[in-house]
């Protein structure tokens, strides 16, 4: 069963926090029949500490939470925190904690650290930001997974915490080790062209089901990237590159391939001071 967790702005305002909101969790009477645990708003999630508190009671209290299949932290909409306002924290404790968890969604990446994840289990694993740090890339790198099916990164932008770059993104795909990824997402990038053909190169295309590039400032020139080599990979059935800057042209042409293809969510680029300018998705 599902259930969030998440205070409204009146709660809040009536001093519901962090703390408040682990207690009400961890006593909860549907606790045991919770496998798919939602942390929504816990309160100033742009203050710093909340997270920390959350995640860290989870791991104190590790014996009450060993069904646990799914957790999400942060689940909360613009209104509540804007997703770079959103303070994270040290993951490092939960792998040994939740030993059969099987997806991890993480919203936000300020102070978010994944620590040495070691995880038999662990077959989801999605990161939303607007900015998604080097030093978390280079931990999922080096992360072992052996289960991992789906990785979803949203890579964002540089104003909103994204520090990486080519070299960053092609050394996770070639030193990355994760031998069921069928699902492999990196999004909602300022550098979205790039990505798509790094992404072309690497080891992972043979045995990926589904390609999701989406969200980000994909253009023709990684549309004509896509064209030329996806028909090689068989396993292949799904693209998903909703939200883009592709032409009319090259949207037929995609969808014209033997594959599902999602190219909703066209976009205009905008131009100012002679120049044209196309943004991810979700950044701030």
């Amino acid at each position: 069963m599902q259930k969030k967790y998440s205070y409204s702005w009146k709660e809040e305002d009536e001093g519901k926090g962090a703390k408040d909101l682990l207690e009400e969790i961890v006593n909860d009477v549907q606790r045991e029949t919770v496998d798919e645990l939602v942390i929504g708003n816990w309160g100033e999630a742009y203050e710093g500490g909340g997270s920390r508190i959350l995640v860290d009671g989870i791991v104190e209290e590790a014996e009450k939470f060993q069904h646990l299949k799914s957790l999400f932290v942060g689940d909360m909409d613009y209104e509540e925190c804007e997703v770079s306002w959103i303070i994270q924290t040290d993951y490092s404790r939960l792998w040994k904690a939740l030993p059969k968890l099987k997806a991890l969604c993480i919203k936000g990446s300020q102070d978010l650290k994944l620590g040495k994840m070691e995880h038999e289990n662990l077959e989801e694993l999605t990161i939303i930001c607007g900015g998604l740090p080097s030093t978390v890339i280079e931990e999922i790198q080096k992360a072992k997974l052996p289960s991992l099916k789906k990785l979803q990164l949203y890579l964002g932008v540089e104003d909103y915490g994204f520090d990486g770059g080519r070299e960053s993104i092609q050394k996770l795909l070639k030193e990355a080790d994760f031998p069921k990824l069928t699902y492999l997402g990196l999004v909602d990038s300022e550098m979205q062209d790039e990505v798509a053909e790094l992404v072309l190169e690497s080891k992972f295309m043979p045995q990926l089901e589904v390609l999701d590039l989406s969200m980000g400032t994909l253009s023709d020139k990684g549309g004509a990237c896509l064209l030329e080599k996806l028909p090689k990979f068989l396993k292949l059935r799904k693209l998903d590159v909703h939200y883009h800057y592709l032409s009319d042209e090259m949207e037929a042409k995609l969808e014209a391939l033997s594959l599902e293809v999602d190219v909703s969510e066209q976009q205009e680029a905008e131009e100012w001071n002679g120049e044209l300018w196309m943004n991810a998705m979700l950044t701030e």
